[in-house]
């Protein structure tokens, strides 16, 4: 069963989750600040396959802990906030996080995003594709330019896979947003964008790559300068 922690300092909203995702066959583990959930990642034993994320927490909040996790961990993360301002929402994905969902939010909602993170982050049976420079393992969730690995979140790991499975076509925000996050694309939803702007600065780190990801007003974002091998 897959295990998922919960950071967040109100404790009845922990139990009111934690108690919905157990029935629904989820192991999950309660912490209420970043420091316990920054030590749980540190334990083999007790380490997440998910973790949802409050943002607003005592001590080192959630923006602080996501930004202290994703120096050493791939996982997926998805941010709780009883602030659903715009900016906050693209604050969490520039620092990492793999969705967001404003509070007070429904148990089952979280229920389908959870699972649809958990969906995306095990890609089974997909052979290694290259394009250019870019070679994607989707087996290993590894991706590499010129040899050189690219570290990715679950979401942008997949938003890349999904452009260079379609690679110098146009793919329109809707199907990324269910492709890297399972969900729909929500009205006003910049999600997308975040993830995309991470992606082509880590993309313009790589040495000597031609390839870019390009906006198409209106349409969506194509993957350009790399030929299928």
């Amino acid at each position: 069963m897959p295990r998922i922690l919960i950071a967040d300092d109100d404790r009845e909203l922990c139990g009111l989750l934690a108690e919905y995702l157990r029935r629904e066959g989820l192991q999950v583990d309660v912490v209420h600040d970043g420091a316990s959930a920054l030590a749980y990642l540190r334990d083999p034993a007790m380490r997440p396959d998910l973790v949802i994320l409050d943002v607003m927490m005592p001590g080192q909040n959630g923006l602080d802990t996501l930004r202290e996790l994703r120096l050493q961990h791939r996982l997926p993360v998805i941010m709780l906030s009883a602030r659903g301002e715009p900016v906050d929402r693209v604050v969490g994905l520039e620092l990492g996080a793999d969705d967001y969902l404003a509070k007070p939010c429904l148990p089952r909602e979280l229920l389908a995003r959870v699972r649809a993170q958990l969906r995306r982050h095990t890609v089974e049976g997909a052979a290694t594709l290259t394009i250019g420079q870019l070679r994607l393992l989707p087996g290993e969730r590894r991706a590499y330019v010129n040899e050189q690995e690219l570290s990715l979140t679950g979401a942008e790991f997949l938003l890349l896979l999904t452009l260079a499975q379609r690679a110098g076509e146009v793919i329109d925000k809707a199907t990324l947003t269910r492709a890297a996050l399972g969900r729909e694309l929500e009205r006003f939803d910049r999600s997308v964008d975040v993830h995309v702007s991470r992606l082509r600065h880590k993309l313009a780190e790589a040495e000597e790559t031609s390839l870019r990801i390009e906006s198409v007003r209106g349409a969506g974002y194509v993957l350009a300068g790399g030929a299928r091998a």
